[in-house]
């Protein structure tokens, strides 16, 4: 009896673990979410609303607490999320506590087309919606269209990426194929820009030429400046 009992006391031990981890497994996966939390990875500016990311997530207007854990898809929610116009990437997930939590990253425009369609260009070199949300401040983009405007991409890029260009220029037109204008905040003279080729050199020479031209106080003298050639700035007086 006693050997007997050496066994069973194990196994009721054993049975009773399992039970006890079943219980709590089936709980968990059917607990009430109690929370939805959403945080932006840039905040400045926000092209879509954490109240469109919350609807996104519960995937129903209806409340979050009526969602339990077990039939809440995860794969699908994140999917939804980043096949939204305005999120570039994002990553879902659910705490121990019952909390739902989204990290979105947001696409970022760099240039903005203006005509009869309008739309941005992104950071990755594809085209974006406007937001009903918030306008962007980057350049303008005449005489663009969705089959022309990766065409200056490198040149926006570049442009985005540069502290002075950022600050200074407001406007870039395509005059054809092979040649392209920008517009200056703060000056009324035509940057001829020429082709794509030799986007650093070209930029380089110009905050040269336009730093110089600041100290001597000329800037104001030129009605336009050249820099299709690369090794040189070529300006034209009024």
């Amino acid at each position: 009896m006693k050997r007997s009992l050496k066994f069973i006391q194990p196994l009721i031990l054993i049975l009773l673990i399992g039970g006890l981890y079943g219980f709590a497994e089936h709980r968990h996966k059917n607990r009430k979410l109690t929370n939805i939390k959403v945080s932006f990875t840039e905040t400045e500016n926000l092209y879509v609303t954490e109240e469109v990311v919350n609807k996104l997530l519960i995937q129903s207007n209806d409340s979050v607490s009526s969602i339990d854990k077990e039939t809440l898809d995860l794969n699908r929610v994140e999917a939804m999320l980043n096949d939204h116009d305005m999120i570039e990437n994002a990553e879902v997930f659910l705490t121990l506590d019952g909390k739902l939590k989204a990290t979105v990253s947001q696409r970022k425009p760099i240039g903005r087309v203006a005509g009869n369609s309008s739309f941005y260009l992104d950071r990755n070199g594809e085209i974006m919606p406007l937001s009903e949300y918030y306008s962007a401040r980057v350049p303008l983009m005449f005489g663009f269209d969705g089959s022309t405007v990766a065409e200056v991409y490198g040149i926006v890029s570049y442009i985005q990426n540069d502290d002075f260009l950022r600050k200074h220029v407001t406007g870039i037109t395509r005059l054809n194929a092979e040649a392209y204008a920008l517009e200056l905040r703060e000056n009324d003279f035509q940057v001829y820009f020429g082709d794509t080729t030799m986007i650093d050199l070209k930029f380089n020479n110009f905050k040269a030429f336009y730093k110089k031209a600041t100290k001597d106080k000329k800037l104001n003298t030129y009605k336009k400046v050249n820099l299709q050639f690369g090794d040189q700035v070529v300006c034209t007086k009024k």
